[in-house]
């Protein structure tokens, strides 16, 4: 059963326990009775096992939590706006929310590869590349690039950014794998890269004086220059528009139709957008 036959068969059942109501429920009573058929429902698909999940009852998600504020790990506990996506999704879907740590540019193979996770959610940009690979849901944020120096630099303004970290003499820290290494390949071709399996590490390099520079999502590099990298400023914005999506291994189609349900009832009813304003400051 799909999640578009799953929707329509609770909100039959919904409508049956309603109908019962009438014989002796209260409101209270036949709301509850309908929640519980569509939980009841909602169970019974995953547990059929149509949507190919690598255990059953459970929805499990790939993530890389060094990439605030979408996802963290704080004091062993799985924090930030993907974090709190996958549970809201995986409740639409009567699933039990399984986060599994895989280094980002380890993500789409595994997704690809099968059997560790059922899909990717870890602040991944849709790009042509990747849709060569797996299959994206409806995106739930756009966001932009950046480039930080340390506030000490001089050398590099926002006045002269563009030139002066296209050059030789220019290290610029990335995580590897990301749409932030795409965008300082491209546009500083002379530099050289310095690739860091976490993004906070690439950071970590630009204090350290191991980097120039530090390249990424607009909203991750605010994020960590408002917390642990006080001692970094922005000198470049790029607005490049991605799409931030979740990432289904291309053979089921299943899944990426419950994820995208999942998802347009979670904006429809306004979570989404609650979920951003709570998580982006």
């Amino acid at each position: 059963m799909t999640r578009r036959n799953f929707l329509t068969v609770a909100g039959a059942l919904a409508g049956t326990a309603t109908l019962a109501g009438c014989g002796g429920q209260t409101a209270e009573q036949t709301d509850q009775a309908a929640d519980d058929a569509t939980d009841d429902t909602a169970a019974d698909d995953s547990a059929d096992g149509d949507l190919g999940l690598v255990t059953e009852g459970s929805l499990t998600f790939a993530v890389s939590p060094d990439y605030p504020p979408f996802e963290n790990l704080v004091d062993g506990e799985y924090v930030g706006l993907d974090m709190d996506l996958g549970r809201a999704v995986a409740e639409q879907l009567g699933l039990e929310c399984v986060y599994t740590n895989i280094d980002f540019d380890g993500i789409v193979p595994a997704i690809v590869a099968g059997g560790q996770a059922d899909a990717g959610l870890s602040g991944i940009s849709i790009t042509p590349d990747r849709e060569d690979e797996v299959n994206f849901t409806t995106p739930y944020y756009i966001d932009n690039q950046a480039v930080a120096v340390l506030s000490s630099n001089t050398d590099v303004t926002e006045e002269n950014a563009a030139e002066v970290l296209n050059t030789a003499e220019m290290t610029i820290a990335v995580q590897s794998g990301s749409t932030g290494a795409d965008f300082a390949a491209e546009n500083f071709p002379n530099a050289e890269q310095l690739a860091f399996p976490q993004f906070t590490d690439a950071f970590a390099a630009v204090s350290a004086g191991q980097a120039n520079a530090v390249c990424g999502n607009l909203a991750v590099v605010e994020q960590m220059l408002a917390g642990a990298y006080t001692d970094q400023h922005v000198v470049l914005t790029s607005a490049t528009g991605e799409e931030y999506a979740i990432c289904v291994n291309k053979d089921n189609q299943a899944l990426l139709d419950a994820i995208n349900d999942a998802l347009a009832t979670l904006q429809e009813d306004g979570t989404i957008d609650e979920l951003i304003a709570a998580n982006m400051g």
